[in-house]
C-alpha cells in the first residue's frame, strides 16, 4: 500500500478508544423480540417480562417435620392417634381434642390440627401419645398458605438468566413456558486464500482456519445460535455474495481476516457499500483493525485474522452485543483488581488485553501470565480465565501492581 493510500485509510478509519468503541455496539444493540419457551428449552435463557406468581406456596398449610399433627390449644396432655396423613393425601379427617395423626413432612394439615409435634419429642404407648417438654404452639413446625410465595408476587425478575433453580420455580408454579429473548443467528464467515480446513494437509504458504470453529463455540456459549458460511478467498465478488446471503438469514455476522490495510483486504469498503461502518480502527491490542457496522437492523463484525485477536476482541466487543441482544441487563464479563506477580509489558498507545491465570492468593486475586503474547500464538489463551486491562505507557508495570481483569473463566485456587 502506497504512503498515499495508508493516509487516506488512516484518515478514513481515525483511532478510536476501547471505551468509545464499546459505547457505539451497545448503543446499537436492541434487544430482540421475545419468544415463548417451554421448561425444557429455558435453561440459559434470559427473561424479559417478570414472571408473575397466580398460585400461593404451599397451597395448603404444610407440615414441615415427620411427626404428629394436633391441636395445640385443646388442653390435653394425652391424645389418641387417630390415622396417618402422607405427603399428597386428600382426605376429610378432622381432628377433635384429645386426637392427633402421625403425619409426614410436607403433608397437609387434617382440619382441627394447627401445629405439629416431631416425632423426637413423643412418647407413643397403646395409641396413645405423649408430648415431652415444651408444648408445640400454634402454627409450630407448619408451612402456612402463601408463606413462601403468595398471589400476585413477582417471582422472577426481567433479566434474569434461566438456571436450575428457576426452571425449579416455575414448574413448582405450574407455569409451563416462560417469555424470553430470542438467541440471535450469528452468522460465521472466515476469508483468505490462506486458509485450509482443519482436516486438509498443508500447502505451501497455508495455514489452518482455527477462527471459525473457535468462534463458533463463543457464540453457543454467549448465547447465540450459529450459522456457518465457510471460508472464502479473497475474491471481492465471492465475498460479497457471502456477506449479503449472511445478512439476510441473521442478525449478526460476524468474519475473520480481511480488515487490515492489505490490497486483499476486502471486508471493510463491502460492508461500507452495504451499510455504515462505524469504526475501523481501536487503540487496541490485539485487535487493532477490528471493524464495526450496521447494515439495516444488523450487526457486522469485522474481526481480525490472527486467532488471538479475534477471540479477544469478540470477547470484549461481540460479546456483550449478543448478550444485550437477549435481553442481558449486565452483559458485561465480571471485571475485578487483581495483583499481577510479574513485570507486565506496555504499548505506548494502545489499551492491551493480555492473557492471564488469576488465582486466589492470601484473601485477594493474583495473576501470573500466559507466556509470549503474540497475536497468533492460541496457547496464551488456553487455560487462561482472565483478560488484565494494560493502560498505554513508556515504562513495565512492576510485579505486584493492581490491575483490571475481566474473568472469562473459573477462578482457580
Amino acid at each position: 500500500m502506497a504512503n498515499e493510500d495508508l493516509a487516506r485509510y488512516e484518515e478514513r478509519y481515525g483511532l478510536l478508544s476501547v471505551g468509545k468503541a464499546r459505547e457505539i455496539v451497545t448503543a446499537l444493540s436492541h434487544v430482540l423480540p421475545g419468544e415463548f419457551v417451554d421448561l425444557d428449552g429455558l435453561a440459559g435463557r434470559i427473561l424479559v417480562e417478570d414472571v408473575v406468581s397466580t398460585e400461593r406456596l404451599p397451597p395448603f398449610p404444610a407440615s414441615i417435620v415427620d411427626g404428629y399433627a394436633i391441636d395445640a390449644g385443646d388442653g390435653q396432655t394425652i391424645r389418641t392417634v387417630v390415622g396417618d396423613v402422607l405427603a399428597g393425601d386428600v382426605s376429610d379427617r378432622s381432628l377433635r381434642p384429645g386426637q392427633a395423626a402421625r403425619i409426614m413432612t410436607g403433608a397437609p394439615l387434617p382440619r382441627g390440627a394447627t401445629a405439629a409435634a416431631m416425632f423426637e419429642n413423643v412418647d407413643l404407648m397403646d395409641g396413645k401419645i405423649t408430648i415431652r417438654g415444651r408444648r408445640p404452639r400454634d402454627g409450630e413446625n407448619v408451612r402456612q398458605p402463601g408463606i413462601d410465595i403468595d398471589i400476585g408476587q413477582v417471582v422472577l425478575k426481567a433479566g434474569t438468566q434461566i438456571g436450575p433453580p428457576e426452571i425449579g420455580l416455575l414448574a413448582t408454579l405450574g407455569i409451563g413456558q416462560a417469555l424470553v429473548g430470542r438467541r440471535p443467528r450469528v452468522a460465521v464467515l472466515s476469508t483468505g486464500d490462506e486458509l485450509v480446513d482443519p482436516g486438509a494437509m498443508l500447502g505451501p504458504g497455508s495455514i489452518r482456519d482455527s477462527n471459525r470453529f473457535a468462534l463458533r463455540v463463543a457464540i453457543e456459549e454467549a448465547g447465540g445460535e450459529v450459522v456457518s458460511l465457510g471460508r472464502v478467498r479473497d475474491d471481492e465478488v465471492e465475498q460479497r455474495a457471502a456477506i449479503v446471503q449472511a445478512l439476510g438469514i441473521a442478525d449478526v455476522l460476524i468474519t475473520s481476516g480481511g480488515v487490515s490495510v492489505g490490497s486483499r483486504d476486502l471486508i471493510k469498503p463491502i460492508l461500507e457499500e452495504l451499510g455504515q461502518v462505524h469504526f475501523g480502527r481501536i487503540a487496541l491490542r490485539p485487535g487493532k483493525p477490528l471493524t464495526f457496522a450496521t447494515v439495516g437492523q444488523r450487526l457486522a463484525f469485522g474481526l481480525p485474522g490472527n486467532p488471538v485477536s479475534a477471540l479477544v476482541t469478540f470477547e470484549i466487543f461481540v460479546r456483550p452485543a449478543l448478550r444485550i441482544m437477549q435481553g442481558c441487563p449486565s452483559p458485561d464479563r465480571p471485571r475485578l483488581p487483581v495483583r499481577v506477580e510479574y513485570s507486565v509489558p506496555r504499548t505506548l498507545d494502545r489499551t492491551e488485553y493480555q492473557r492471564a491465570i488469576v488465582r486466589w492468593k492470601n484473601g485477594e486475586l493474583v495473576a501470573r501470565g500466559t507466556g509470549s503474547q503474540a497475536s497468533s500464538r492460541l496457547l496464551s489463551l488456553v487455560g487462561a480465565n482472565a483478560l488484565i486491562e494494560v493502560l498505554p505507557g513508556d515504562e513495565n508495570l512492576p510485579a505486584g501492581s493492581v490491575v483490571p481483569a475481566l474473568i472469562i473463566g473459573e477462578i482457580v485456587t
